[in-house]
């Protein structure tokens, strides 16, 4: 960990843990600490210096004894959730357009043990978290004011310590709701909260627009709402790299206004994907923002545009403009935002016709105005983002979140789904596009879906040529989503075993519980159990164990395969205690009262 002088204040001690600061040269630092309620704290840092000036590193340390940490939750986890050594920590960077300025330590039931939180989404932010090998215990560390900065007297940012003994994902959706009150999310349309379809898995660049008008008129009787039209409408190029991005005309599809005419026909709306930083190599406007570049990136054949630059910003949000209205678009999905950033050699601070000095700064200032001018256009505008870019200022610019690509596979899929719900408060969290190959067995690809019942599913097969059951299957799930996505996105969630990728999960208000059970684990459900019990077999297993903690007394059992086909219907008792049900593998059941 890096040495600094440390700063001299009388706090040391809070919720139980020693805390210290270290930096902070050349300002006054003041620290305050307020505690809204047993086991959560507010801590304050105000620095102050005579003159503007960027603010000096400072470093948050807080040491915990004997906490009995079992996995590191953070926004960048994926599959790594282990208990790291404090000399290579579990660690997020986070700012507006990357990750989330939070870290979570669990205990074996996923219980919280800390969690601590930065108020501030949009400057760079290191999160660190390790154990301690010469005392055994755990060193957190928050690496504050790290990039560079515009100058300013004085600089704050209110650090959220949160040790309160409850479910682990407690503390993460009342930091969600923090963040919203600093920074207002956009609102979702019900569109945003119904499945989709989307060319990228399916066509890839290879856009046919007969072929795509006829998967979205499948995918409507399939009950999804949009289209995403992803990458290959601005050019005949095909090789899957960015060199002919930035001009963002529609070279493939010139009678662009006829496609989403035509979609809208269907009763179906229409995004649009677009690369937002890239200008690639062979693209006419190329030569037009020379020396207005962060930096270029060789691989995607593309440079990447500096939004320091009015210029810049304006180009892009014109363009953005000209589309929705020429098109008559329902909404845009904004990629790379997280390219954003140079390598070293871009010229520091405003000047030279950048009249704003700092990257991330510029970058918001591109999006918040981007969105005001939009929606001023379009009310009810959809902008997907993807992760990781799922941070608080993310919901303020746009109004889905998708979980970032895993094509086929489940297992992540549901793990990106359910970590960005943790996170999105009222933001619709998106699933990574569902696919498998054709010959797979029905069942395996009814996986796919059940891995992220809670979550807007999006579709990304050719749905005219996979086969009949297949396709049956995927209209009985899509269905039953949509009768039950108020619960599924609206309900509580308890996603169980953090650090094993949540095999079991439920969600449920007052008259409708969903458990879904994605191993061969013994399903224990919470207590207080409504009149509707909605239970899925997302295994390849033959039935699925629960162990009731009350009695439910006499229930009607239905219980449906996973092509939507009833396979059993009679009434049980089920006490409290063990029950073994059985549903078919990717089946459901369903007991009322």
């Amino acid at each position: 960990m890096d040495s600094m002088p440390p700063v001299s204040l009388p706090l040391t001690q809070v919720l139980g843990m020693t805390l210290a600061l270290q930096g902070g040269v050349g300002f006054q630092v003041a620290a305050s600490l307020a505690e809204p309620e047993p086991g959560l704290a507010l801590l304050t840092l105000d620095l102050s210096a005579g003159s503007a000036a960027p603010p000096p590193a400072l470093d948050v340390l807080l040491r915990l004894p004997s906490p009995g940490v079992y996995s590191i939750w953070r926004s960048n986890a994926d599959h790594d959730r282990q208990v790291r050594p404090d000399w290579a920590p579990a660690r997020v960077v986070s700012k507006a357009t990357a990750q989330a300025p939070v870290i979570s330590l669990l205990d074996q039931q996923d219980g919280n043990l800390l969690t601590v939180a930065l108020d501030d989404g949009l400057h760079p932010a290191e999160l660190e978290a390790g154990v301690n090998e010469e005392h055994a215990d755990l060193r957190v560390r928050l690496r504050l004011f790290r990039s560079l900065r515009q100058p300013a007297a004085s600089h704050r940012v209110v650090v959220r310590i949160d040790r309160r003994a409850l479910p682990f994902q407690r503390p993460l959706a009342d930091i969600g709701a923090w963040w919203a009150a600093l920074y207002p999310p956009m609102a979702v349309p019900d569109c945003g909260r119904r499945p989709m379809y989307s060319t990228w898995y399916s066509f890839h660049q290879a856009l046919d627009v007969p072929r795509v008008v006829e998967q979205c008129r499948l995918a409507k009787a399939m009950g999804c709402a949009a289209v995403i039209v992803d990458d290959g409408w601005q050019c005949t190029d095909g090789s899957r790299g960015y060199a002919w991005c930035g001009d963002w005309r529609p070279e493939r599809i010139p009678a662009m206004r006829a496609f989403v005419d035509a979609v809208h026909a269907l009763g179906m709306q229409f995004l649009l994907w677009y690369s937002v930083p890239f200008v690639g190599e062979c693209a006419q406007a190329h030569g037009r923002f020379a020396g207005r570049y962060l930096r270029h990136d060789a691989r995607m054949r593309a440079s990447i545009l500096d939004p320091r630059y009015p210029e810049v910003r304006e180009y892009l949000i014109a363009t953005y403009e000209r589309a929705l209205v020429e098109w008559d678009l329902d909404g845009f999905k904004l990629d790379f935002v997280d390219s954003f950033h140079g390598d070293g050699s871009e010229p520091q601070g405003a000047g030279d016709g950048r009249d704003i000095g700092d990257v991330d700064e510029a970058v918001d200032r591109l999006l918040s105005d981007a969105m005001r001018r939009l929606r001023a256009l379009k009310p009810d505008l959809l902008i997907e983002f993807r992760q990781g870019y799922v941070g608080p200022l993310m919901r303020t610019y746009g109004n889905l979140l998708r979980a970032g690509d895993c094509p086929a596979d489940a297992l992540t899929n549901r793990r990106r789904t359910i970590d960005v719900r943790l996170l999105c408060g009222s933001t619709a969290a998106h699933a990574d596009m569902l696919m498998w190959h054709p010959g797979e067995a029905v069942e395996n690809a009814a996986l796919q879906l059940l891995n992220v019942l809670f979550a807007v599913p999006q579709w990304s097969m050719p749905l005219d040529r996979i086969p009949a059951p297949q396709r049956e299957m995927a209209t009985f799930w899509t269905g039953w989503w949509n009768r039950h996505r108020a619960v599924l996105l609206d309900g509580w969630l308890a996603p169980h075993q953090a650090a094993a990728a949540y095999p079991l999960i439920e969600a449920g208000d007052a008259s409708e519980r969903v458990l879904a059970v994605y191993d061969q684990v013994v399903a224990a459900p919470a207590t207080g159990i409504p009149a509707t019990l909605l239970v899925v077999n997302a295994t390849l297993g033959t039935g699925v164990v629960l162990d009731l903690p009350e009695d439910l007394g006499e229930r009607t059992l239905v219980v449906h395969d996973c092509r939507g086909r009833q396979v059993a219907r009679t009434r049980v008792h089920l006490g409290a205690g063990l029950h073994r049900l059985a549903i078919p593998a990717a089946g459901v059941a369903e007991l009322t009262g």
